[in-house]
């Protein structure tokens, strides 16, 4: 009996160290809800969408992907939604739900990502964040990515994934827990004109699983993901100048709790496993706020 006990106080702490502490406030409990159609439109592969019960369902196949635009830009707010992956072979398949103005700013614009980068059999799914400012495809577009392999399967059930975008920080989270936190530390490295929510799948087979070891392979097509949970609020860019930026904290000035600082922490010592500001490939001199 008392080997019993002994074994049942092991493994307590054993599975609770797989998940982690409560961050102590939920910013998503502060935001509405929203179908789809009141904040959304598709924006392209409308044949490839479909909405049931306040669930949108978007899909990529051979022939064509999926994507989709909120009705109005942003310049700061709150924008989250949850997202139920598919299993087993997704490799080359991206599924996004991101920030950007590149339609107003082409070759030029800014972008804020959340992406899953599709894997192979077994293989956890990488949730990528990135942070773009003024670039583009065109070569100097410079990404500042930082990758996670998530506590929890993102395939059995919906999770909430988000972007806090103020004047003077990007959170990123994830069931509420802060995951990344990017503070403006200077004009040039810091997003600031108003930007779309977005959200999309499509191949991105030359980079996306390992580099682009793996590429999308179409025998298990249909790629399915599924969004609901729309939340979107904050300051748009008609709102007037006296619009207050939105906190994923209890403090109206924004940042963050040492509680919510504790548990990213917890984040990116165990689920952190790229860092771009850790790369010793990358010139840093493109990048200053790693050692500002």
């Amino acid at each position: 009996m008392a080997l019993l006990l002994f074994l049942l106080i092991l493994l307590v702490p054993a599975s609770n160290a797989n998940w982690p502490p409560s961050p102590g406030y939920w910013p998503s409990s502060k935001f509405r809800s929203m179908s789809f159609y009141k904040g959304f439109r598709t924006l392209w592969g409308p044949q490839h969408q479909s909405l049931d019960q306040h669930a949108l369902t978007i899909w990529l196949d051979r022939t064509s992907g999926s994507g989709f635009k909120s009705v109005r830009p942003f310049r700061s707010g709150y924008f989250g939604t949850s997202i139920k992956l598919q299993t087993g072979y997704t490799a080359g398949v991206i599924t996004a739900f991101y920030l950007s103005n590149s339609e107003a700013h082409p070759g030029y614009h800014d972008e804020v990502d959340i992406e899953f980068l599709g894997t192979t059999f077994g293989k956890p799914y990488t949730l990528q964040t990135n942070v773009y400012i003024r670039g583009s495809g065109d070569g100097k577009i410079i990404g500042r990515e930082m990758k996670f392999h998530l506590w929890f399967d993102p395939t059995k059930a919906f999770h909430h994934y988000a972007i806090l975008w103020s004047p003077k920080e990007i959170i990123f989270l994830v069931d509420d827990v802060p995951i990344r936190r990017y503070p403006r530390k200077s004009v040039a490295t810091f997003p600031l004109r108003p930007m779309w929510v977005y959200g999309s799948i499509w191949d991105a087979s030359s980079w996306a699983t390992e580099d682009g070891k793996y590429k999308a392979d179409y025998r298990y097509q249909p790629f399915v993901a599924k969004y609901t949970n729309f939340k979107a609020g904050g300051c748009s860019a008609y709102s007037s100048a006296w619009c207050h930026p939105v906190s994923a904290s209890p403090f109206r000035s924004g940042g963050l709790t040492q509680q919510q600082y504790r548990v990213m922490r917890w984040v990116q010592t165990n689920h952190l496993v790229y860092d771009y500001c850790k790369d010793y490939k990358r010139d840093h001199s493109l990048t200053p706020e790693c050692w500002r």
